[in-house]
């Protein structure tokens, strides 16, 4: 007897399969065994995942009627897979008023988060500011690796930043 829970699973990742397919800026990528790697084209950033995390593939469609997937996980997390890129959400952090970012994120974003850090810094913006801006980029970074995103460089952009600001004010 055959469970049906497995052949959901195969009509799930069929699905997922036949959307990034069809998509404009999602690829397979070389996953290790038993993951499945979805590449952005836009930043060559790969989602990484397993089948057995998760629990519902949900077609959708956002407001100009763009379908796009939603991936729910067993843990609870989201994804939105589009025709460009992975969203997700920005991970809370403390001392940050959540409600000023947008509730979906995608990786490009930590460039244009970062790109503002550092512009701010060379304009000598105020401590306070420059804060705000970190703990936006570590909201990001830290919803990327939460959902399955290896961001090695991007992680280590960061301690470095932070670590050369602190002797900057010393």
């Amino acid at each position: 007897m055959s469970n049906p829970k497995s052949k959901l699973s195969n009509a799930d990742m069929d699905t997922i399969l036949n959307y990034v397919d069809s998509s404009k800026g999602l690829a397979f990528g070389t996953g290790e065994a038993g993951r499945i790697s979805i590449r952005q084209n836009t930043d060559g950033k790969e989602f990484h995942f397993s089948s057995h995390e998760l629990s519902d593939v949900l077609h959708r469609a956002d407001t100009d009627g763009k379908p796009f997937l939603q991936l729910n996980f067993k843990s609870g997390n989201k994804v939105l897979l589009t025709d460009q890129l992975v969203g997700f959400k920005p991970f809370e952090i403390l001392g940050l008023d959540m409600g000023r970012l947008p509730k979906v994120v995608t990786t490009p974003d930590l460039l244009s988060v970062g790109e503002a850090i550092e512009e701010a810094l060379g304009a000598d913006t105020a401590d306070h500011e420059v804060e705000v801006l970190r703990k936006v980029y570590q909201a990001i970074l830290s919803g990327a690796e939460r959902i399955g995103f290896e961001l090695p460089f991007e992680r280590a952009w960061a301690a470095r930043l932070l670590a050369s600001r602190f002797r900057a004010s010393a």
